[in-house]
């Protein structure tokens, strides 16, 4: 999975590990978070290995992909987590920090998609988990660029889903609100009285919902988006 260095992306990868899936730990610059998060699946017996990649880079998800199958074998779950924040009204959103946010948060995604597909229709099962956001449900000035490549996702997942139905590949988005994590740290304090549960997510919350659409129990569920955010968007 991408991004699986943080507090969502670390989160998914021990719930992941503890259901049996050997787990890529992808992750863009931090090294040692990554380490971490594979000694802790070691530690429970799973399987894990990291590897690093630059998604901004066109290049990178189908090298991430190719060594991610060379170190544990095919690919059947793939979860689409990574993502950056490049904030500021649109007026001031640079030519750079659009291109940036969207190829990390949406083209990225789409490119490990695409070149898992082929393996999972070819051996009759995949699941496809792309993480979305809140945001691209509901307005939040400042996050155009991020809010775009979010709702991308979403029709992206759609889009796909109905392409691989039959051949038991799924394909489905997952959309957290608010979660305690490194991107909110510092926000949330103001937040939560908009919340209708009053309070943050936690990142094994999220983690909880990816989980059931990997698992064969969610053979039926696809094209859907899993709305993760304490009723923030009721």
């Amino acid at each position: 999975m991408t991004g699986a260095s943080g507090a969502i992306g670390s989160a998914t990868a021990r719930a992941l590990a503890a259901d049996g899936w050997p787990v890529v730990v992808h992750y863009g610059g931090n090294v040692e978070k990554a380490g971490a998060v594979v000694a802790s699946i070691e530690e429970a017996g799973g399987r894990a290995v990291a590897i690093g990649a630059d998604l901004a880079d066109p290049s990178a998800p189908e090298q991430l992909l190719a060594d991610a199958v060379a170190a544990l074998g095919p690919v059947r779950v793939l979860v689409n987590n990574a993502g950056i924040t490049r904030d500021n009204l649109a007026l001031q959103i640079s030519d750079e920090d659009w291109q940036t946010v969207i190829d990390v948060d949406l083209s990225a995604a789409f490119r490990l998609l695409r070149a898992a597909l082929s393996p999972m229709i070819r051996g009759r099962y995949g699941r496809i988990v792309n993480v979305s956001s809140i945001i691209a449900l509901k307005n939040n000035p400042g996050q155009a660029n991020y809010a775009a490549a979010k709702a991308g996702l979403l029709g992206l997942t759609r889009s796909v889903a109905s392409e691989v139905a039959r051949r038991n590949v799924t394909v489905n988005a997952v959309a957290p609100g608010f979660i305690e994590s490194e991107m909110t740290d510092g926000l949330l304090e103001d937040l939560v009285g908009h919340i209708p549960a009053r309070r943050a997510g936690q990142p094994e919350e999220v983690a909880a919902a990816i989980r059931f659409l990997a698992s064969p129990e969610a053979s039926y569920v696809t094209g859907s988006t899993l709305v993760v955010d304490g009723g923030l968007g009721a």
